[in-house]
């Protein structure tokens, strides 16, 4: 039984890095995987089902693999301009990735990980989050700055990205690492918090 729902996945992933999530259907799924349309049900219940479990594991493959080049424990301005560099990059050379910034998807995988904890709990976004958490803690950064309104400025840089071509895409990548430059410097000015 596993292997079906592997095959299925497999293929899945295949097919939604060459078509996208929009222009996949389930039969293209089955007929490569060379199942009924019944047996895809019988593991998922609809393509967003599928799509959603391709994402969580590229995220987390990608994740991954971002954390194993980087050096933690790096100053703060420097890691989390490495980081984004590198998160962003991974999100635009990775088909299933690159669907988060598709307005469509983006609002089906954000009720999707709402549903899964487990999805946002190996999200590239929660890493990050706790790791400011953990140096607010620390003292690296700003602590009379809540952490939601932290989160929600990394948030923004995502935002901006996905709007490049509004602001005019000649500007990137440089505008997002002045950006993530400020917004750390800002945080890490002790200054501004007493």
């Amino acid at each position: 039984m596993k292997d079906k729902k592997s095959e299925i996945f497999q293929c899945g992933k295949e097919i939604f890095k060459e078509k996208g999530f929009k222009d996949t259907n389930i039969s293209d799924i089955t007929k490569m995987a060379g199942i009924g349309v019944g047996t895809f049900y019988s593991y998922y219940s609809s393509k967003e089902e599928l799509f959603l479990d391709i994402y969580i594991s590229e995220n987390k493959k990608e994740k991954n693999k971002i954390l194993e080049s980087l050096d933690v424990n790096k100053d703060p301005v420097s890691f989390v301009k490495e980081f984004m560099t590198r998160t962003f990059d991974a999100m635009h050379s990775n088909k299933i990735l690159k669907e988060w910034y598709n307005r469509d998807v983006f609002k089906k995988l954000e009720k999707a990980f709402e549903k899964n904890p487990q999805a946002a709990n190996e999200s590239m976004r929660n890493f990050f989050v706790n790791l400011l958490k953990q140096w607010k803690e620390d003292g690296k950064i700003r602590n009379d700055i809540n952490d939601e309104l932290l989160a929600a400025f990394f948030d923004s840089l995502a935002y901006i990205d996905s709007h490049k071509e509004d602001i005019g895409i000649q500007h990137f990548p440089e505008i997002m690492q002045y950006l993530v430059e400020f917004i750390m410097k800002g945080l890490t000015d002790k200054g501004g918090s007493e």
